[in-house]
This record gives structure tokens, sequence and C-alpha cells, in this order.
């Protein structure tokens, strides 16, 4: 559906104004996506266009039109089309870009078109689960474990084998070392992480019981883990 076929609702959209709004506000959003009934919809104004919030309420359902009104103003329409599935707690998403606007909203518009180029953009080639294992490895590389932990989960729960994640963390240990690997991946919450998927899978649990079990266990709540 375009947005010609519901732009006449958008005036009895809840509107919601998170220019200037600190911390993370999307768990709030999301619920307030998630109560809406098909037809219904959300105004958001930021004051850099939102990528992230166009997956995440896709997820949900949701169409999205953007306008800029002026610099530093962005206005999106969401209306929801369906009832997905997936309408549960969504984690990951890359919550750090809402740092930058307090900086400088230029520097929050670049990061969130940064990030929309690298994750988004349909001319990559290498697939997303690839670039989620180059990312792991890399953020191991800089000492940036609750990046890398983000990583693994949003590749297995992309439906990334565990075999892949054997590879990877033998590639670790030859790489990094086994004093590394012992002192600094062993107790991570990325080797926890993988330890709960080989765990779950030996016992014949079901994918979809061990995406939950990491989204509960490795959430923004975890203080190794958010962001």
């Amino acid at each position: 559906m375009s947005y010609e076929n519901w732009q006449d609702k958008v005036k009895d959209f809840q509107k919601i104004d998170v220019r200037h709004v600190q911390g993370n506000f999307f768990p709030g959003l999301q619920k307030r996506a998630a109560a809406l009934e098909i037809g219904e919809g959300l105004e958001i104004i930021q004051t850099f266009e939102p990528h992230p919030l166009y997956a995440a309420l896709g997820e949900l359902g949701f169409e999205y039109h953007t306008e800029q009104v002026s610099d530093g103003e962005y206005h999106v329409y969401f209306y929801r089309t369906e009832k997905s599935a997936s309408c549960v707690d969504a984690p990951f998403r890359p919550l750090a870009l809402l740092n930058y606007p307090l900086i400088d909203e230029k520097l929050g518009e670049l990061a969130a078109d940064f990030w929309e180029l690298t994750w988004q953009n349909e001319n990559r080639f290498l697939s997303y689960e690839m670039r989620l294992l180059l990312s792991l490895t890399n953020a191991v590389g800089a000492g940036r474990m609750r990046q890398a932990t983000r990583e693994l989960i949003k590749a297995y729960i992309h439906g990334l084998d565990s075999a892949a994640l054997d590879d990877v963390f033998e590639l670790l240990a030859w790489n990094q070392g086994i004093g590394f690997f012992s002192s600094e991946i062993g107790p991570s919450a990325l080797f926890q992480a993988y330890k709960m998927i080989k765990k779950m899978e030996k016992r014949g649990a079901a994918r979809e019981d061990i995406y939950e079990a990491l989204k509960k266990e490795f959430s923004e709540k975890n203080p190794d883990v958010q962001v």
C-alpha cells in the first residue's frame, strides 16, 4: 500500500516528538506502536532521519512516509497495515545512535545515514550474516565485547548456523591467542551467549525457544550488552 492510500489519515495519528528526549525511548515507542490497530498510525518528529525505526516498526507491520520539514526536523508517519507476528521485544537496535544528536544534531544525522548505508543499503555485496560476523571479530579485536555479543545474537537470530560460530571462535583463539581467549573472551557475555546456543541446541531446543532465551538474557537490560 502506498502513502497516497492513507495520507488522509495522518491528521489523526498519535504525535511523538523525540527531538529532545534523552536516553532510550525505543521500548516505550515500540509499546505504543504495538498497541495500535490496523489503520492507525504514529507521527514521529526527530532531528535526523530515523533509519533504525523503519526496520523496527516494519517488523510490527507498519509502512512509513518521511518528510523533511527543515534542517534538523523530520516528520515520519508510520501506518499499520498488518499485525505482524514479530510483536515481541526486539532488542539490539542501534540505540547508541540516540547519543549523537545530544552532541550535535548534524552529527546525529550523519551517524544515522552512515548506519543506513552500512547495514540497510541493498547494494552491499556480502550477506548480512557475513557482515555481522566481520563486525563481531573486529569488535573483539578492539576490545568491544558488548558490541561483539550483539552481533553474534543478531546473526544467529537472522538464521546463521551455529557451526559458523564454532569456526569464528576457533579463529579467535588462533588470532588472539590462548591467553587472551582464556582471560577475556571466555568469561565474556559474548562467549556466554555462544554457550547458551550450543547447550540448548544439544538439548534439542527449538530454534525459536533459543531466540527467546537469548533475547531475555542478553537484552538491553544486561549491563554487559547494553549501550
